[in-house]
């Protein structure tokens, strides 16, 4: 079973930065379309960015300019810098896998991440 765990999540203040990481189990990474989500309560999850295999890379409207998704096969792992925060950028950040041989889906657990003053 894969696994996906976020890490990087915590409070800044508005204008500040974090980057967030999520790592991936076993050998799949490398062929998996990565996606970074956000998950407001009682929303569905909201698509922020993904990056292909092939590093091509899609962003949300909300986030273009100033949020910058990479990945690093050798450790597995995704990251989603985040720069010029916004208190509207607060909420759970989800990252998902997609194993692009079978088609399955995996999803982590989430971290959280808080704009405030």
């Amino acid at each position: 079973q894969v696994q996906l765990v976020e890490s990087g999540g915590g409070l800044v203040q508005p204008g500040g930065s974090l980057r967030l990481s999520c790592t991936t189990s076993g050998t799949i990474f490398s062929r998996c379309h990565m996606a970074w989500f956000r998950q407001d309560p009682g929303a569905q999850r909201d698509l922020v960015t993904y990056i292909t295999p092939g590093n091509n890379t899609y962003y949300a409207d909300s986030v273009k300019g100033r949020f910058t998704v990479s990945r690093d096969n050798a450790k597995s792992t995704v990251f989603l810098q985040m720069t010029r925060l916004k208190p509207e950028d607060t909420t759970v950040y989800v990252c998902r896998a997609i194993d692009t041989f079978s088609g399955r889906t995996y999803w982590g657990q989430g971290t959280q991440v808080t704009v405030s003053s």
